[in-house]
């Protein structure tokens, strides 16, 4: 990290996902969405391009969010309700007179509509992966969730459902029942239900019908075949996040209702604390109050907005500044590539470029053969000017008068804006910009660059890259290749399947592998670049052994570039690349590889990397988010590493885990993602862009430790025979980075103690515990009868015939800093000869259907790496409402 005054250095941040296989060695909130006068405004739903045209789907999500806004509004007392919606109807259905899109898009919506692809079952569910309070990444359902009346038999109404999702995207909050751990036996050894509030009822039943409840215990197991069936009439009102599908239920749980005891993923990650408590200290019910009077809010209003034809503008800096460092060069590089490979057939696509003024350099011109991306090539800028002024807003007026030229307005176009920095004047155009209705994504080329470019990238819902002045960098091209076009189509979209770059000495060679799964494989292209002489000697040879040498590329001695193009579909398997640099003086030579979905109804495998926020001030870390995915199902075990790249030092590597540390989400997803046999033995490769990010107030010299170890969120407690165990995932020195050098483990036979005073509670002797490299598993045992039958507290209530302890853990760094205290642990003692636990006839299961969550854990510190684990919501199965004891 190089320090400056008053402000941290602006850091590019590149994700390369590497050799994913089954091998554990191996392997939105979008710019519109406001909460004003208690109401939402500019929700968006999306509609993906590959759902059926179906004109019945639109009433139906009326009818979902309509009945959402009012149970919303009772269940947060008065608070809050949908205003205003925007659904995005997709381009591929028959136009109807739908209002033009202005910045929004799929990947922007808080709400998506598709198909699982390639799995099973109908389980809404919402992307969360900041942890407790934070928000989410959108809301899924699929089109025959919106569809199939039947469905709500087990869920529960539509609108229900909603408001269920909505409180885990929008407040951050969890579900209140655990599909793993249905049953728990309580600090009074009586069995109890993983639910919220403990006041819903029902009967204990065995396989053939009514049975004592003590035939379901054997050895102090539950016996297969016992459940408990809810009584069909209620009283209870809480709680929406444990079975919203019952009438009575209208509220969350609070304070005074919630069950602090159930394990469950509330319990887990929020401290636990109540549903309600959580979403009481919500920004939204932070800075509004209950609306007075006793009438309801108006219904939500609608508005139905489809894309048009894709048009793109790239607006590109031709100041004197981009003679420095090659910027030009490596911009024109970027751009051919992009497009003679990276856009999309049919789109329009014009050419501004500015220095003090502005120039239009090629209209707005379809793609629709090679030729076509030829001609648009030839329109790139080639030398610099002599003026060394940039007036960024006579480039992005150029633009605009492009894009305006096809059907009078520029709703719904892209800017690709490349700045090398010198103009204060931005803000100036932020105004015009935003109105435009176009979405302006910003490149800042080197250092210089001003804060104010990636604002216009904000506010107008773009993306912001920064690209560093060293010749090694493929920054410039992986900010090209993340660039889409918004549809969320990962069909029709190239992935990067490779994005590496060296200084190599003379005579020296560059070699690596790439695999080509079969997912991919469709119009693969390999793009090698280098900036000084001549290129470089080249072989790359497929998993057949065929080898294709430097005379097999299209070369561009003026670019500097030489492009391979692989007809048909690749051969699956490790393609291998040398480069050898034959010249006497080094060469910065990079290698770019590209693919599209091979087949037309398996989604491919992909990687989408993140920033939690655009800047933060030292010494709060900065969060940065992976994920890993086929469609909506995660791909484990995937060896993830992240290269954070400064303006003036070197990149640094790091490798990401999704093993538990920080936020992880430990429940594994019902169906995980199968793998072929080819990629069982190859893995997978997949290169994106994560954007740019800075660090305010970084001293200049050394300063003292401030970086704790992350905070302990997975730990589980079990009893074997007379001892505990314990087992949770290392975190490191600094957060997940190193070792730790101790750890404190403290017990308690109250939940309130342990709590609320986690000082007080029984140390336990763990002297000879050494804390291992962060992300690998620990594991402890020790006997609780060498503490539980001391003189300790007992919370009102509660006697010495307790048969429950819990646990609970912090890490302590070898500076004396310690990680903020783990989630608790609960485990059962042992159960006294011919005495089982009581079930008491209130205890009893709800077999309902609650919407799924998809949550991605947060790796402390500077990386993250998260898994989507689609956690399905309890569904009714043929034999009705019931659940079998485990």
């Amino acid at each position: 990290m190089t320090p400056r005054d008053g402000a941290g250095p602006v850091r590019s941040l590149k994700f390369v996902t590497l050799l994913v296989a089954l091998s554990p060695d191996l392997l939105r909130w979008g710019a519109g969405l406001q909460l004003r006068d208690n109401g939402y405004e500019e929700l968006l739903v999306a509609l993906h391009p590959q759902v059926s045209e179906d004109p019945s789907l639109i009433p139906h999500i009326k009818e979902m969010i309509t009945e959402a806004s009012f149970y919303l509004f009772n269940a947060t007392k008065r608070r809050v309700f949908f205003r205003s919606i925007k659904i995005l109807i997709p381009a591929t259905w028959t136009a109807n007179n739908y209002s033009k899109v202005k910045q929004e898009s799929y990947e922007k919506a808080q709400v998506l509509v598709t198909n699982w692809h390639a799995a099973p079952g109908d389980s809404p569910h919402t992307l969360q992966y900041r942890g407790c309070g934070k928000e989410g990444k959108y809301i899924h359902f699929t089109p025959d969730f919106l569809l199939n009346d039947a469905l709500t038999a087990g869920y529960g109404s539509r609108g229900r459902v909603f408001v269920h999702e909505w409180a885990h995207l929008r407040w951050g909050v969890f579900d209140e029942y655990n599909r793993e751990k249905p049953f728990y036996i309580n600090g009074q050894n009586q069995v109890k239900v993983t639910r919220c509030s403990s006041d819903i009822t029902g009967v204990f039943v065995c396989e053939k019908g009514p049975c004592p409840q003590e035939n379901c215990i054997i050895s102090k197991l539950f016996k297969e075949g016992c459940m408990f069936l809810f009584n069909s009439t209620q009283h209870a009102t809480a709680s929406i996040m444990f079975m919203q599908s019952l009438p009575s239920v209208v509220e969350f749980c609070n304070a005074s209702t919630h069950n602090q005891e159930a394990p469950n993923l509330q319990n887990q990650l929020c401290s636990l604390r109540s549903a309600w408590d959580v979403i009481r200290a919500s920004g939204d019910f932070q800075h509004s109050e209950p609306m007075k009077g006793t009438e309801f809010p108006p219904p939500p209003t609608f508005t139905l907005l489809q894309a048009g034809d894709r048009v793109v503008c790239l607006v590109l800096d031709v100041s004197s500044r981009m003679a420095e460092a090659d910027r030009l060069l490596r911009l024109r590089q970027a751009a051919e590539f992009y497009l003679t490979h990276m856009v999309e057939s049919h789109t329009f696509v014009g050419i501004a470029s500015f220095n003090g003024q502005g120039e239009i350099r090629a209209q707005l011109h379809q793609i629709n053969s090679d030729d076509d991306r030829k001609l648009l090539v030839s329109y790139l800028p080639a030398v610099v000017s002599a003026e060394a002024e940039a007036s960024i807003c006579s480039g992005l007026k150029k633009g605009f008068e492009v894009v305006e030229k096809l059907k009078g307005k520029a709703f719904g176009s892209v800017m690709i804006l490349a700045a090398s920095g010198g103009d204060q004047r931005i803000s100036d155009c932020f105004l015009a910009a935003l109105s435009s209705g176009s979405t302006v994504h910003t490149l800042a080329l080197g250092s210089s660059a001003v804060d104010s470019l990636e604002e216009l990238a904000r506010l107008t819902g773009g993306l912001k890259f920064f690209v560093p002045d060293k010749s090694d960098s493929t920054s410039m091209i992986d900010a090209f290749s993340r660039i889409s076009s918004g549809t969320g189509d990962v069909f029709q979209q190239h992935i990067q399947l490779e994005s590496t770059g060296e200084t190599v000495k003379p005579h020296h060679q560059l070699t690596n592998s790439v695999t080509v799964d079969d997912g991919v494989g469709n119009d693969t292209t390999f793009l090698v670049t280098w900036q000084t002489g001549g290129p470089p000697e080249m072989v790359l040879r497929d998993p057949n052994g065929r080898k294709y040498h430097t005379d097999d590329f299209v070369t561009s001695l003026a670019l500097q570039t030489a492009r391979l193009w692989i007809p048909g579909t690749a051969q699956p398997g490790l393609w291998t690349y040398t480069l050898n640099n034959s010249h006497h003086s080094p060469q910065a030579l990079k290698v770019t590889v590209t693919s599209r979905a091979s087949l037309p109804a398996v989604p491919p495998a992909t990687v989408e990397a993140f920033v939690e926020r655009d800047s933060t001030r030292f010494p709060h870390p900065m969060m940065i988010y992976a994920v890993v995915r086929r469609g909506f199902y995660p791909i484990l075990n995937a060896t993830v590493t992240a290269t954070v790249e400064p303006e003036a030092a070197d990149p640094v590597t790091l490798r990401l885990l999704d093993d538990g540390a920080g936020n992880i989400q430990m429940n594994a997803p019902r169906k995980p993602v199968g793998r072929s046999e080819k990629e069982q033995k190859w893995g997978l490769s997949r290169a994106a862009s994560g954007g740019s990010f800075s660090v305010l107030g970084v001293p200049a010299g050394p300063h003292p430790d401030m970086f704790p170890p992350c905070k302990i969120i997975d730990l589980e407690a079990v009893k074997v025979e007379e001892e505990v165990a314990l087992s949770w995932t290392a975190p490191g020195e600094d957060f997940d980075q190193g070792q730790a050098k101790s750890y404190e483990i403290r017990i308690s036979k109250s939940l309130q103690n342990i709590q609320d005073d986690f000082n007080s509670a029984i140390l336990v002797n763990s002297s000879k515990l050494k804390p291992q490299q962060a992300g690998t598993k620990e594991t402890f045992t020790f006997s609780p009868e060498l503490f539980t039958n001391g003189p300790e507290h007992q919370a009102d209530g509660e006697t010495q015939r307790s048969h429950r302890i819990y646990v609970a853990i912090r890490a302590v760094d070898r500076n004396s800093l310690r990680s903020a205290v783990s989630n608790i642990a609960q485990a059962s003692l042992s159960i006294p000869p011919n005495s089982a636990p009581v079930l008491a006839r209130d205890d009893l299961i709800l077999k309902g259907v609650l919407t799924a969550i998809s949550f991605i854990g947060i790796i402390c510190l500077t990386i993250v790496i998260i898994h989507c684990t689609l956690n399905r919501k309890k569904r009714a199965d043929k034999r009705g409402n019931e659940t079998k004891l485990l």
